[in-house]
């Protein structure tokens, strides 16, 4: 039973994930529900081990249509790898509880804005070119991919909208390039999981497989209906997240 359970919740998370990311706000949850004893680290390792390849199937899927912009996605993909990286070292000495209150907060204002600016993200204009284009994707890559390796909930999310609004993207092709940058970050603290023992590979198997596949139904969903239907469960998604996080934070306490 406990294997269904997470490996629908895989299935689900892959589905959400690949069209504009959030997909840890339906598969950690879900692992805590079902395994409330297990040590957290390794519920994260587990999930990280299941959403990897969604984002990286995703990603595939995306740029067989999407033109993703390689000479700024790739160098902000390295940065984003070794700055998760560094986040995940850091919550293994410092507790990122402080971020708890901040985060509903923060999505509050990104869902404002966004629904204020409502040509925001409908039209693809990039803002930079060549290498300015590569060292603002960087820097995005570097503070999320630090944030997610130290955090986590709503990575996918911020980074489609940081490369909208920053970069000019608009939402198809900002999911498309988030996709490249959240397989880092996922990579990056998947292998400092492993290398402290905390993923749980048998469950990883099955998820996984669930996760590729709600990937491709996704991707598939968001190629088909586009940028308005991208941008629409975006903002769903982020009120989600507001809902989620901000009951974390004000009502459970934790």
């Amino acid at each position: 039973m406990e294997m269904i359970v997470v490996t629908l919740a895989s299935l689900l998370a892959g589905f959400v994930d690949s069209i504009v990311g959030g997909g840890g706000l339906i598969l950690t949850p879900a692992l805590f529900a079902v395994f409330p004893n297990a040590h957290p680290a390794t519920l994260f390792g587990t999930n990280k081990g299941a959403s990897v390849w969604g984002t990286a199937f995703a990603t595939w899927q995306y740029q067989r249509r999407v033109q993703i912009p390689w000479h700024a996605i790739a160098p902000a993909a390295t940065v984003c790898f070794l700055a998760s990286l560094g986040g995940a070292w850091l919550v293994t000495v410092v507790s990122p509880q402080h971020l708890r209150k901040a985060l509903p907060l923060v999505l509050v204002l990104v869902l404002a804005y966004t629904l204020v600016k409502k040509d925001l993200g409908r039209h693809h204009t990039p803002r930079f070119v060549g290498q300015h284009e590569a060292l603002v994707a960087s820097a995005i890559g570097a503070v999320i991919g630090f944030y997610d390796g130290f955090f986590g909930p709503g990575t996918g999310s911020f980074f489609v909208f940081l490369l909208v609004r920053v970069l000019g993207y608009d939402f198809l092709n900002a999911s498309a390039s988030a996709k490249l940058l959240n397989t880092a970050s996922n990579l990056a603290a998947l292998l400092l999981f492993t290398y402290k023992g905390h993923v749980w590979w048998h469950f990883v198997l099955a998820m996984a497989v669930a996760n590729v596949l709600g990937s491709l139904a996704g991707t598939h969903l968001a190629l088909k209906h586009g940028t308005g239907f991208v941008r629409g469960m975006f903002l769903v998604v982020v009120s989600a997240l507001i809902f989620k996080t901000g009951y974390d934070a004000f009502v459970r306490g934790v």
